[in-house]
């Protein structure tokens, strides 16, 4: 794991059934924002290997959906529709799996994403903090052993990678 990531878990928190980590990433903070919600650069960062996006569908704003869709190893392909709930321009991201599209409730919420971009040392770094909260306990527990510190902590390489060229 990188050494600028701080993993913190539910118990660390007044929040139950959330799994969050944070790091300092030397970018400035609109070219992370802007890795998140630009389709054409969605699909060259979000999925660790050896899973790849092979689509992204973002309508960016509060409502709006997206649908991210990864391919498994074996060609399998797995969308993962949702909508933003708030945007705030390089500052905070925060999007759910509880609705797909024109709030229509999906089949089974996962969990709702918060992730923040704090400005840094003077705004050549970003404090990047990444939030999973959960509906349940046991849903927080299967998205940790499915590997979401080590899963997102690759993604988060390869986003501060690809941010890093813009």
């Amino acid at each position: 794991m990188d050494p600028n990531t701080v993993v913190t878990t539910a118990a660390d928190t007044e929040i139950d059934h959330q799994l969050v980590f944070t790091r300092l990433i030397d970018v400035p903070r609109h070219k992370l924002y802007r890795c998140w919600l630009e389709p054409a650069l969605i699909v060259q960062w979000f999925t660790p290997p050896p899973w790849k996006t092979i689509a992204a569908e973002i309508d960016a704003r509060p409502g709006g959906t997206t649908v991210i869709t990864m391919q498994s190893p074996d060609g399998t392909e797995v969308p993962n529709r949702g909508i933003y709930l708030e945007l705030v321009e390089n500052e905070r991201i925060v999007f759910t799996d509880a609705y797909t599209s024109a709030w229509v409730p999906s089949a089974k919420p996962f969990f709702t994403g918060i992730l923040t971009f704090e400005e840094a040392e003077g705004g050549r770094k970003t404090r990047y903090t990444a939030q999973a909260r959960h509906w349940n306990a046991e849903d927080c527990a299967a998205h940790e052993k499915m590997g979401f510190y080590a899963g997102w902590g690759t993604a988060t390489d390869q986003l501060a990678a690809l941010a890093a060229t813009l």
